[in-house]
């Protein structure tokens, strides 16, 4: 069961991330699957297991210009070799290569019959015959067998899964489906995500908005974190901080895979989500985390639908969205468990912090006479985007440090782009 509003459910990143996790898996273990064409498949999570529809490569392969020739023949250079021919790529050598043979070769060909090895045509003086082409061949130093060659069957074998149901389709797994022969493949359907920004102080991006007011930008970031994510972003009307209108549009969103509110979950007067949200039945995992920006994060389930209560400044929203919504989309979108990953950088200037919670704080890394540094942005707080553009990444401070000194390695998260 859920905890009520107002219990002690705040918990460390590591037990918050654990739990999300696991809610989300155990609540979802097949998403839909649909077929679609190569074209429309990046970004996609694969539905299915890929298999290799013949062995790769489906010949030896010469990797460089040279001569296919045997080894052995080479074994104490120089050596003469008398040049039967060429073949290069999309050709094949219908002949085979003999004893003190060899055949000029073009990266990408497959190797005749006979030979064993390339030698790479710098380590090679041919004599030309009539007609412009090698007669003998001088090879000037030795080879090993199969040296500047990949086997045939070394990168897959006939039959063989190259893709796992649910990794994510990017350049190269496109490039490969391509490979095998894919021009359609099944996916994961993509989860619907409703965004609803909360509170009295936010006008619609083209409004002129008054002094004591503010655009709905954390609304335009979570559509571009969402549909980044794998997610189709559903952008809901801005609500009022008044829960009967604020359930209004909770319920409608419940017509969701999930649900995204922004604002209105801190202590204040008018912070109304959690009440609207325990009015409704909501069952709450938990209501904070121990991380700076985002501590007044919140999760949990209506109906049968995940929700997430982000805090309302920018800084915040983004930074809860990237370390607990994401990988909840990925799973409710099939995607296999990814857990963040950390970069290490040398830090640029010293850092003091509060003890007791992990920081996530917008930075820029750069490279400095080799070493990666990494240093603060001038950011104001939680609530600066002007700051939040000018970071590449986030430094991560962790609970137990409050002095970090310059030259110290610390973690830092990339920024998505």
């Amino acid at each position: 069961m859920g905890t009520p509003i107002g219990s002690n459910t705040v918990l460390t990143y590591e037990q918050a991330l654990s739990l999300v996790h696991e809610k989300v898996r155990l609540a979802n273990p097949a998403p839909a699957v649909e077929a679609v064409s190569l074209e429309e498949a990046g970004g996609r999570v694969l539905g299915e297991d890929v298999h290799a529809d013949r062995a790769y490569p489906p010949f030896h392969r010469a990797i460089r210009d040279g001569y296919a020739l045997r080894a052995a023949d080479v074994g104490q250079p120089p050596a003469v070799l008398e040049c039967i021919g060429e073949v290069r790529a999309g050709e094949h050598f219908p002949g085979a290569v003999g004893r003190a043979q060899c055949v000029s070769i073009m990266t990408g060909a497959p190797l005749p019959d006979g030979a064993d090895a390339v030698v790479m045509v710098e380590h090679s003086r041919a004599e030309l015959a009539s007609g412009g082409r090698a007669g003998h061949v001088n090879v000037l130093r030795s080879v090993a067998c199969w040296e500047n060659v990949v086997k045939q069957g070394s990168e897959a074998a006939a039959g063989a899964v190259v893709l796992r149901r649910g990794g994510r389709l990017t350049a190269s797994e496109l490039g490969l489906l391509a490979m095998v022969g894919r021009a359609h493949v099944t996916v994961f359907r993509r989860p619907a995500v409703a965004i609803l920004p909360t509170g009295d102080e936010v006008v619609p991006v083209e409004r002129q908005p008054e002094w004591f007011q503010i655009r709905n930008s954390n609304a335009v970031a979570l559509s571009a974190q969402v549909a980044a994510a794998g997610g189709i972003p559903k952008l809901l009307p801005i609500a009022p901080d008044r829960a009967d209108r604020l359930r209004e549009l909770i319920a409608d969103a419940l017509r969701y895979d999930l649900l995204l509110l922004s604002g209105g979950v801190s202590m204040g007067k008018f912070d109304v989500v959690e009440e609207a949200l325990a009015g409704m039945g909501a069952e709450f995992f938990f209501q904070g985390v121990a991380i700076r920006p985002g501590k007044p994060l919140v999760f949990g389930r209506l109906q049968d639908r995940f929700f997430f209560g982000l805090p309302g400044n920018p800084v915040s929203t983004f930074v809860t969205f990237e370390l607990f919504a994401r990988p909840a989309i990925a799973a409710l979108g099939g995607a296999a468990p990814e857990e963040p990953v950390f970069l290490r950088a040398r830090l640029a200037q010293p850092v003091r912090f509060k003890l007791g919670l992990r920081a996530f704080l917008p930075a820029r890394a750069q490279l400095r006479d080799g070493d990666p540094v990494v240093a603060l942005v001038g950011w104001q707080g939680s609530g600066d985007l002007v700051g939040l553009a000018q970071a590449n990444c986030f430094l991560v401070i962790p609970p137990e440090r409050s002095d970090l000194a310059a030259g110290d390695w610390v973690d830092v998260l990339p920024k998505p782009d």
